[in-house]
């Protein structure tokens, strides 16, 4: 299946404030349901585990409303990993009131010192960059982390994009009925993943596959 490039319109904040928090809400329960939460845990579990720490600091990139990384932080905290999270978006409202610390700004331009976090993370932030601007991001990503980038993302796939036209209604924005069958269109394959990270200057690049055409990106720096 070929890689088409389809703009997505919570990119753009594209809709009223009502269609963006629904959108964020769709986004909750996709990572919920297929996949998400679990594959960033799984990553970070390994990441704690090759470092012999029970503690880790992240930076989440393109966070919208850190779903994913807050979840993480209770599944780990029930096998005695510690995750202190920073959130990051190029949109502030999209970031949450409370909780977590939260940063408006830059994926290319992170607004941190060199190795200021133990991971630097992102979850289906990727598939938006083209390969050029992706190899970018993963080097700044690797300036700003002491250990590991973590890319949690879809693979592209037809049996993946005609699972996605069943599921959407689930949903209810139409936000979400444009920008998630383009986000698989967009989307990598793990082989044209490892192949282009294989350029950021990582140590390592490990690529896997999870549940439900999940992939997961392990830079280790």
């Amino acid at each position: 299946m070929r890689r088409t490039v389809i703009p997505e319109l919570l990119d753009d904040d594209l809709g009223t404030a009502a269609e963006i928090a629904g959108t964020l809400s769709d986004l909750r329960h996709i990572n919920q349901w297929f996949g998400g939460m679990r594959t960033t845990t799984a990553l970070l579990r390994r990441v704690a585990r090759e470092c012999g720490s029970r503690k880790l600091s992240i930076l989440e990139v393109g966070a919208g409303a850190g779903d994913v990384p807050l979840a993480a932080q209770s599944m780990l905290a029930g096998y005695g990993i510690g995750l202190q999270v920073t959130l990051l978006d190029r949109w502030w409202s999209h970031l949450p009131r409370g909780g977590a610390a939260s940063v408006a700004g830059d994926a290319l331009r992170l607004p941190f010192r060199n190795g200021t976090f133990d991971v630097v993370s992102c979850s289906l932030l990727a598939h938006h960059f083209e390969p050029e601007t992706l190899v970018n991001f993963a080097s700044e990503s690797l300036r700003v982390c002491r250990h590991a980038v973590l890319v949690n993302d879809l693979i592209r796939s037809r049996l993946h994009l005609l699972l996605v036209y069943l599921g959407l209604p689930l949903f209810r924005s139409r936000i979400t009925w444009h920008d998630a069958p383009a986000s698989v269109r967009r989307a990598y394959t793990c082989d044209e993943m490892r192949a282009l990270l294989a350029n950021a200057g990582a140590r390592k690049v490990q690529v896997s596959r999870h549940y439900l055409f999940r992939m997961g990106v392990l830079l280790w720096k």
